[in-house]
């Protein structure tokens, strides 16, 4: 199963830094082990939620270019405060360098004002049409579906404030000026 642990994109500066939110709602199945008397968001998933959000600025930065975008190493990490259910978590990622595969992140993770998650990530980048035969059609299915995915987190208005365009490279099917679409709750 795979986790989408980003909700809504709030910022973002493709190939430079974005800022992202998760909400935490009692309603998660992993809350009911961890833990049964006081759920809180996994720290491994809030270090997923960085790291989600990381590509995102990396898969934009770069037109998609590798279809693959998956954690290498997470260093320096400190967790500070829970997330509870509903609680918001506010992921920020900030590329420090990069080279033709991997790039280094500087990310952190807030819980209302209270820092909960620190870390140095390095994030891999590559094609499957490199690593395998047929490769490419793989590579072709996971663009079309982070574009699909990448439509529903774009960065949309805050209140009283009119859509933010978004280039129409990054939502698929869109025409050039489109408006961001409105964030979808996640489990919707």
């Amino acid at each position: 199963m795979r986790f989408s642990l980003i909700d809504r994109v709030t910022a973002i500066e493709p190939g430079k830094s974005i800022t992202a939110v998760k909400g935490v709602s009692l309603s998660e199945e992993y809350l009911a082990d961890h833990f049964p008397r006081f759920p809180v968001l996994p720290g491994v998933l809030m270090l997923e939620a960085m790291t989600q959000a990381a590509a995102w600025t990396i898969r934009l930065g770069e037109d998609f270019a590798h279809s693959v975008v998956v954690l290498r190493q997470a260093r320096n990490v400190k967790y500070g405060d829970f997330a509870e259910p509903g609680k918001v978590l506010t992921v920020t990622a900030e590329v420090l360098s990069q080279d033709e595969t991997t790039t280094k992140i500087k990310a952190s993770g807030l819980v209302g004002d209270r820092p909960s998650l620190t870390a140095r990530l390095v994030l891999e980048r590559y094609n499957m049409a490199d690593r395998v035969a047929h490769g490419d059609a793989i590579d072709a299915r996971v663009r079309a579906k982070m574009r699909r995915m990448w439509s529903l987190l774009a960065p949309s208005a805050r209140a009283g404030e009119p859509r933010r365009p978004v280039p129409a490279r990054y939502v698929s099917g869109g025409d050039v000026g489109a408006t961001a679409p409105a964030a979808v709750p996640s489990g919707s």
